[in-house]
């Protein structure tokens, strides 16, 4: 789809089966680790057909180092008299409910969301979000990268403040549009992923850096159900039997990788796997059983290597419905 989309006029008919409503967020964050924090959040609320219709802006106060200020250019100071997460979430939560929430790697900006809503003692109110990034490849623009930078170079829109939550958040929303449009009148299927919120939360046992405290779940240790510190599983048990058969169960012992986005918690995902006698693998070889992805035509480098060794590849939810039923490992 090479047609100039810049200046390409909005469809004449809409297809039915598109979300109602949008919610296009960015948020700036301490880090990338489970434990940072956002410090900044943007909200654009386009309609059905993309037009915005208001926006939103916040500071959060993150009750610890703001990490990167050379990024995000939010001191400690600027964020002091910042209203805590808490003190914000209802209106945040106004601006997302009953929307698609769109970001440009939407995983990352749900899970902050969910992180921060969780630890509020709350439920973000989303139910599927939309990354830019997907639907860009769903479209077949020819970027050069996936970066938000070259997404709003290719429809023209001009940023004037990078890393900055609301000026990202209007960019994108500028490129969402004619991005939209152009599904519409192609009749693209819209790349939208199950968005799953948590349902508690339970800090790191360190205590937080500056800034006020604030209620919520006791800190010291993660809980099952919620987001965990990375951590080295034990070795898989069971040998691995080789590669998954097309209309056959998986096996214990059959190596699994991962790869992009999904719907269910990618951690939660792969523990699920390894409580069925699946060995997690962390990359891709020519002794992986499978590859997991929802992107088979991305170009990460587990998806080129799966490609180059034949390694069979499913999508999550193929994946969900084989893992009811894992047949147990040869004996001997």
């Amino acid at each position: 789809m090479l047609e100039d989309l810049t200046t390409a006029a909005p469809p004449a008919s809409w297809p039915a089966a598109y979300p109602q409503g949008y919610a296009v967020v960015d948020v700036e964050t301490t880090g990338l680790a489970r434990d940072d924090r956002i410090i900044s959040a943007a909200v654009y609320r386009l309609d059905a057909r993309g037009e915005v219709e208001d926006h939103w802006y916040t500071m959060v106060n993150p009750e610890r180092d703001p990490g990167p200020v050379w990024i995000h250019g939010l001191t400690s100071e600027v964020l002091e008299g910042a209203p805590l997460f808490g003190e914000v979430a209802e209106e945040f939560a106004a601006r997302l409910d009953g929307r698609v929430l769109v970001a440009h790697n939407a995983v990352f900006d749900w899970s902050m969301i969910a992180r921060e809503y969780a630890r509020a003692g709350r439920e973000a109110p989303v139910r599927r979000r939309l990354c830019t990034i997907a639907l860009s490849k769903e479209l077949g623009l020819p970027l050069p990268n996936h970066k938000l930078e070259s997404l709003a170079a290719h429809f023209g829109v001009v940023q004037q403040r990078a890393h900055h939550a609301l000026d990202d958040a209007r960019v994108l929303a500028e490129a969402f549009r004619p991005s939209l449009w152009a599904a519409a009148r192609g009749g693209v299927r819209l790349p939208l992923l199950e968005c799953l919120p948590l349902k508690e939360w339970s800090d790191s046992a360190a205590a937080p850096r500056g800034g006020r405290q604030s209620g919520g779940p006791a800190s010291g240790g993660y809980p099952s159900g919620s987001w965990r510190p990375s951590r080295k599983r034990p070795a898989c048990p069971y040998p691995n039997p080789g590669r998954y058969t097309a209309d056959k169960p998986l096996k214990q012992g059959m190596r699994v990788a991962f790869s992009g986005d999904t719907s269910v918690d990618r951690e939660l995902l792969e523990d699920r796997a390894v409580e069925a006698g699946l060995h997690v693998a962390t990359s891709l070889s020519r002794l992986t059983s499978l590859l997991v992805t929802n992107d088979p035509d991305s170009s990460t480098s587990k998806v080129v290597k799966a490609r180059q060794f034949g390694t069979p590849v499913i999508d999550e939810a193929a994946f969900g419905q084989l893992l009811r039923d894992v047949e147990p490992a040869s004996e001997g």
